[in-house]
C-alpha cells in the first residue's frame, strides 16, 4: 500500500495539471496522468475516487478557500497552494475517516516541500479556521 502521503501528493499533482489545463477534457487530463504517475494498481483506484469527489465538490471548495483568504483572490493564489487548499478542505468537509489534525499536518508540509514556509503557514491558519467553522473536533474520539 502506498503511503497517505504518496497518495495526496499525487492527488495533489494531479489537481495542478488540472488547473494547467482548464481547456482540456477532464478525462484526457486523467489518462494523461495515469500514463506518467507512479503508483501501484492497487491504490490507483482510492487517488481516483478522491480526485473525481474532488472534482465533482470544485465549485464548493473554491467558495470555501474564497471566503478564507481576506484581500485575496482566488485567481492570485499560488496553484500549488490552492491544489493543497482544495484537497485539505475536501478531507475535512468530506472525508470523516481522516482526523483533521492529520489533514493539516499533511497539508503544512506538503505545502513546505512544494510551495514555501510561509505557504505552509497559509495553508495551516485557513484549514484550520475551516475546521473550526466545520465543527469538527481536531482528533477523532471514540464514544
Amino acid at each position: 500500500m502506498t503511503s497517505r502521503r504518496k497518495i495526496r501528493e499525487l492527488i495533489i499533482q494531479f489537481l495542478y495539471q488540472w488547473e494547467m489545463n482548464k481547456e482540456s477534457p477532464f478525462e484526457q487530463i486523467l489518462s494523461l496522468f495515469w500514463d506518467v504517475a507512479e503508483i501501484k494498481e492497487e491504490d490507483k483506484k482510492v487517488v481516483e475516487e478522491w480526485i473525481r469527489d474532488i472534482v465533482k465538490r470544485k465549485k464548493t471548495i473554491e467558495e470555501k478557500i474564497n471566503s478564507y483568504i481576506k484581500n485575496w483572490s482566488l485567481d492570485r493564489l499560488a496553484i500549488v497552494d490552492k491544489c493543497i487548499l482544495m484537497l485539505g478542505i475536501y478531507e475535512i468537509l468530506y472525508r470523516k475517516d481522516i482526523p483533521p489534525a492529520v489533514t493539516i499536518n499533511e497539508s503544512v508540509e506538503i505545502a513546505k516541500k512544494y510551495s514555501t514556509e510561509a505557504s505552509g503557514k497559509f495553508v495551516n491558519g485557513v484549514l484550520d479556521a475551516i475546521r473550526k467553522e466545520s465543527g469538527r473536533q481536531a482528533w477523532i474520539t471514540s464514544s
